[in-house]
């Protein structure tokens, strides 16, 4: 069988990647038919994840419904802990404009999945079981609150790579995940890096190493090894990546991965929403990078949403134990 093609957008507002706080704007909401259009033209099934803020605008929720419609996209959770309610101030003297969702009480926490999920479900539908955390940062609790609130597929885990605290001097630091898997597995709700029986499904990004010297690609491997010669490739565009993002692809068709888990934000899909994309030029290079490279990998992957995935992988574990 085909490894899937599991395409994941952090969709939210257009001016969250600075820390200065202030009121989101969400105009890249009307972006999003062109992606999904690309994504339609091979075979691809695009997962959105929405916070709080685009899961209330008209633009989107227009576009998400449409969409659903025709069964080509999913739609899931992403939250921002920072403009989520309810408000819940955070030690004075330390300053967080954008804190981790982990930072809060377990009360503030539960109540701000809440918030999302009530206004995700009640515009769009049950439907809405797939999750991916705010600026990455999990711990055991949320995923304990996850699977309360019915989410059975996770994205948040990146291979290999290091989380920083949300201030030099936040008292809780978020755990980094360079000892955890690269594919997909069952986390224990008591220990997150291990499996388990919690009935949600992780779905760690795709994720590679160069070794510098070489400019060679190799999925992450286990062990001791030395960071000065090994960075992290996401299977992520920035306008300047495509040979590295079809390279890593080549490398983990070729390990045997049974899934391959893009990444992009909404905003970057607007001329001037996000650094890497500041202006028409760069969105259209954009473009000709995901023509690229979506039609290379329309033959040899198969597009699924990741509750899509999520049916596969149980589906095929039940049937290898009835053997």
């Amino acid at each position: 069988m085909k490894p899937a093609f599991l395409i994941t957008i952090d969709t939210e507002g257009d001016n969250l990647w600075t820390s200065t706080a202030g009121p989101v704007s969400m105009e890249n909401g009307r972006y999003l038919p062109r992606f999904q259009n690309l994504c339609e033209k091979y075979g691809f099934l695009p997962t959105y994840l929405t916070d709080y803020d685009m899961g209330r605008s008209p633009d989107f929720l227009h576009f998400a419904e449409e969409t659903l419609k025709r069964g080509t996209c999913e739609i899931g959770m992403h939250l921002h802990a920072w403009s989520t309610p309810p408000a819940h101030p955070l030690d004075s003297e330390v300053r967080r404009p954008q804190p981790y969702l982990i930072e809060y009480p377990d009360e503030v926490m539960e109540e701000k999945i809440d918030r999302v999920t009530h206004t995700l479900r009640s515009q769009l539908g049950s439907g809405v079981v797939a999750h991916r955390a705010g600026r990455w940062a999990m711990d055991e609790r949320y995923l304990r609150m996850l699977v309360n609130a019915g989410y059975s597929v996770d994205c948040s885990v990146t291979p290999g790579v290091a989380l920083k605290p949300s201030s030099p001097a936040s008292p809780l630091s978020p755990r980094g995940y360079e000892r955890f898997p690269e594919s997909a597995y069952e986390p224990s709700l008591s220990d997150f890096r291990r499996s388990g029986s919690s009935g949600l499904l992780e779905l760690p990004v795709t994720i590679g190493i160069r070794r510098r010297a070489f400019k060679m690609f190799t999925p992450l491997l286990p062990g001791k090894l030395s960071r000065r010669l090994l960075r992290p490739l996401w299977l992520r565009p920035n306008g300047e990546n495509l040979e590295d993002m079809l390279k890593l692809v080549r490398c983990h068709i070729a390990s045997g991965a049974d899934y391959l888990e893009f990444m992009i934000h909404s905003s970057e899909l607007m001329p001037g929403g996000s650094p890497y994309f500041s202006d028409h030029e760069s969105v259209e290079r954009l473009y000709l990078h995901l023509e690229t490279l979506f039609s290379q990998l329309k033959d040899v992957t198969q597009g699924m949403t990741l509750s899509g995935y999520r049916n596969h992988y149980f589906s095929s574990l039940s049937a290898k134990e009835s053997l």
